[in-house]
């Protein structure tokens, strides 16, 4: 397969990110509703990222020239940290955060906001003004954006952040979606075990959903421009923690399997995702996705799954069976028929579920 082909079908499969909504007082969003400006505040794990923060804070003072936001965003007020006075409390305990993030690229420099039209596009469009590994969240989000420009719904106790990163081998920018997906799987196991707490089994639904007791709990959410011989990454990730509706959350879930028991936070969360995040995403960059393929199809819904095929032969409808076994070199489904042929599936990119409407092609 063409390289631009796959890169155009991971851009359709993947699209547009993501980002926010949190546990948020409603008197404190009417609040900054009537304020009519963004406050954008910039936290650092370290001296050396403060410094970084510092820099930016004096980059993004003339917005106009500078900082690139959306058309909602008409006046943003960015601050440091130290910075951010009582009458605007950040609703995030970056101290807790950035005291489990151990990851010595990702998540240390956070930029916080109370309201944003989407964090994804905040880093996106100022891809080249942040630092790489910058992660962005807020605790309303107004206009978010889903796979296919469908509205990414962020009701009220999500964590929904987006990141940036670049990656130079196109034949593995498929695959960082499922690096992705194995993180949140993964950091949500081990703090699960760190708290000693009933291991909640969340699940990948494929390619870039997750499933928590057969209802979706989360979603995965990329987008990639190339540039100087580098993709520019924007990832994002939108779990539910505290919100059951529209479906469930970790925390609700936690509360049926031990009543009273302590619960999981976005902070520590987010952390513990950066934490598994580096450590699988080198070894994805260094090693290759196969390394982590084991893990991956341990964790997913879909091994052994029987999926029917409809295609048209000459204006007749054909349909026949295959056998999810596991994952392509370019990161589709391999299947089998009951002749034991080979198939890669991919999506047409128009449906919203991946297993309705699914293309193959034969593997010699």
């Amino acid at each position: 397969m063409p390289l631009a082909v796959r890169i155009h079908l991971f851009a359709a499969a993947v699209t547009a990110a993501t980002v926010a909504a949190v546990i948020h007082l409603r008197r404190r969003r009417s609040h900054i509703k009537a304020m009519g400006s963004t406050l954008l505040v910039l936290f650092a794990k370290s001296t050396e990222e403060l410094k970084l923060a510092q820099s930016l804070k004096l980059k993004f003072k003339n917005t106009s020239d500078a900082l690139k936001v959306s058309e909602e965003e008409k006046e943003v007020k960015v601050q440091l940290g130290s910075d951010v006075g009582p009458d605007s409390q950040v609703n995030f305990g970056v101290g807790l955060y950035m005291d489990s993030l151990v990851a010595s690229r990702f998540g240390r420099l956070l930029l916080w906001s109370p309201r944003l039209s989407s964090t994804h596009d905040l880093v996106s469009k100022n891809f080249h003004e942040l630092p790489l590994g910058t992660v962005c969240i807020t605790d309303n989000q107004f206009k978010g954006r889903g796979r296919s420009k469908n509205v990414w719904d962020s009701p009220l106790g999500c964590l929904l952040f987006s990141f940036i990163l670049q990656m130079e081998d196109g034949r593995k920018l498929p695959l960082l979606q499922y690096v992705v997906s194995l993180a949140v799987t993964e950091a949500i196991k081990q703090l699960c075990q760190d708290k000693g707490l009933p291991q909640l089994d969340v699940r990948i639904k494929w390619p870039n959903d997750l499933y928590l007791e057969g209802l979706k709990v989360g979603g995965i959410l990329c987008t990639s421009s190339y540039q100087s011989k580098f993709f520019n990454v924007s990832a994002g990730v939108g779990l539910n923690v505290d919100n059951e509706k529209p479906t469930t959350c970790l925390n609700a879930v936690l509360e049926k399997m031990r009543p009273n028991s302590s619960k999981l936070t976005r902070e520590e969360i987010l952390a513990s995702f950066f934490n598994k995040f580096e450590e699988l995403f080198d070894i994805l960059l260094n090693e290759g996705f196969n390394v982590l393929e084991d893990l991956y199809c341990k964790t997913w819904l879909h091994s052994g799954q029987k999926v029917v095929i409809e295609e048209k032969i000459d204006g007749r409808s054909i349909q026949s069976e295959v056998t999810i076994k596991g994952l392509t070199s370019s990161g589709y489904l391999l299947a089998t028929d009951k002749q034991k042929n080979s198939y890669e599936l991919n999506p047409d990119g128009n449906s919203f579920d991946f297993f309705k409407g699914l293309v193959r092609r034969k593997l010699e």
